[in-house]
């Protein structure tokens, strides 16, 4: 059954899938200019863009659970839990591939490794809405 909200979910799923594609694009993207030393990332629109973008993704990611009342901490949204699971796991580690601090060049191509792996995870937990580890 739908509610009347629910008649917005094509739209705010669409804004969601291109946050998605937009955080997974900048983020490689600043990547790859941190490892050839470009100037780019000291260009505005390139510090402010990922927070706007992360803003607009996570107030789509609320809509559509309230729209779809998928809950984390359930038994029916436990692909969810681990879906932010996977999100924290990629944010703490693409915090430290994107470091300004000091890091060793190994350290920062493991982190932006694994937090691709993480990346890819929540997409397939979202794409699939099966849990991987059953946990809730």
């Amino acid at each position: 059954m739908r509610t009347h909200h629910g008649r917005y979910y094509p739209l705010i799923k669409q804004l969601h899938l291109l946050t998605v594609f937009i955080s997974i694009s900048l983020f490689i993207l600043r990547f790859y200019w941190l490892r050839s030393g470009s100037a780019a990332l000291k260009r505005r629109w390139v510090r402010i863009t990922p927070h706007v973008n992360y803003t607009v993704l996570l107030l789509s990611g609320v809509l559509l659970v309230l729209i779809t009342h998928f809950y984390p901490f359930t038994p029916q949204g436990s692909w969810l839990t681990e879906k932010l699971l996977g999100v924290i796991i990629y944010i703490a580690l693409g915090s430290v591939a994107l470091s300004r601090r000091p890091r060793t060049s190994r350290t920062r191509w493991i982190a932006f490794l694994i937090a691709l792996v993480a990346l890819m995870t929540v997409i397939k937990l979202a794409v699939t809405k099966m849990p991987l580890l059953g946990i809730v």
